[in-house]
C-alpha cells in the first residue's frame, strides 16, 4: 500500500455501529396519521431519491412520505414531525467505541479526514452535536449535493474540500450504496469494514462483489496507515 494523505469514511455502519430504525419512527408515523408499516415501506423504496433531496426540504419530504403512506397531516403536524425525525435518527445512531480515537490517531499522523454519507436531511442537522464532528476536515452529504454513491462526483467533492487527489485517499466503508466499487473507480484505495455487528445493519445496495482489503474494526485502519507510512519510509531510504 502506498502512503496516503487522507482517509475518507462512510458514516452509517462505519463510524457508527449497525443501524436499525428504533420505535420513535413508528410513533412519528402515528402522530402524523399514517400506518407505521406503510411509512416504513415508503422510506425503504425511496431512500436513494430522498438522499438526493428529490422531494425538497426536510418538511416537504416528510409530508410527501406521509402522504404516500396514506396520511393527510396538517402543516403544524409536519413542522413538529421534522425535529422529531431528527431526534429519531440520532437515537438510532451509536458511534463505534473507537471512532473518536481512530480519527484522532489519523490526524496525529498528519492525514486529513473526511466523511461521505448517502443521507437524508437529518444527518446534517445532528452531526455537529457528535464528538466526531470536530475531527472531520470535510463532510459531504448526498442530500446537499444532489447525488449519491457510487457517483464519482461525490468522492471528488470530498477530494476538492481536502485539496487531495483520489489516489492519495484511503476510503473506508461497510459497502452500502456500492461505495467501495465507486471509490476504486475514481482511484481511491477502498477498504471494507466487516465488523460483526453489521450482520444486522440497515443497508441499501450492498457492494456484495467487492473482493478487496477488509478490516474488522476501525482501529485496524490505523495499522494499515502505519504500515503504509513505514513502507514508504523504507523505500525512501533504499533509494538513497
Amino acid at each position: 500500500m502506498p502512503a496516503y494523505c487522507a482517509v475518507v469514511f462512510d458514516f452509517f455502519g462505519t463510524l457508527t455501529r449497525a443501524v436499525q430504525r428504533g420505535p420513535q419512527h413508528a410513533e412519528i408515523a402515528r402522530s402524523l396519521g399514517a400506518d407505521p408499516d406503510a411509512v416504513t415501506g415508503v422510506l425503504d423504496r425511496t431512500f436513494r431519491a430522498r438522499a438526493r433531496g428529490r422531494y425538497g426540504s426536510a418538511e416537504a419530504t416528510l409530508r410527501w412520505v406521509i402522504e404516500q403512506a396514506g396520511g393527510r397531516p396538517r402543516p403544524s403536524q409536519v413542522r413538529a414531525g421534522v425535529p422529531a425525525r431528527i431526534n429519531a435518527l440520532k437515537a438510532d445512531t451509536r458511534l463505534r467505541p473507537d471512532a473518536v480515537s481512530v480519527l484522532s490517531a489519523i490526524r496525529r499522523r498528519g492525514l486529513a479526514t473526511a466523511m461521505i454519507s448517502d443521507c437524508t436531511h437529518e444527518l446534517p442537522a445532528f452531526l455537529p452535536s457528535l464528538p466526531v464532528a470536530p475531527l472531520l476536515d470535510a463532510t459531504v452529504f448526498s442530500v446537499r449535493l444532489g447525488i449519491c454513491k457510487p457517483d464519482a462526483a461525490i468522492y471528488l467533492a470530498a477530494c476538492h474540500e481536502l485539496d487531495v487527489q483520489p489516489a492519495e485517499c484511503l476510503y473506508v466503508g461497510d459497502g452500502g450504496s456500492n461505495e467501495l466499487t465507486g471509490a476504486a473507480t475514481v482511484g481511491m484505495t477502498p477498504v471494507r469494514l466487516a465488523a460483526p455487528d453489521l450482520a444486522n445493519h440497515l443497508v441499501y445496495d450492498s457492494d456484495t462483489n467487492f473482493a478487496g482489503r477488509t478490516v474488522r474494526s476501525l482501529t485496524e485502519v490505523v495499522s494499515l496507515i502505519d504500515h503504509a507510512q513505514l513502507t514508504e519510509a523504507e523505500g525512501a531510504r533504499m533509494s538513497r
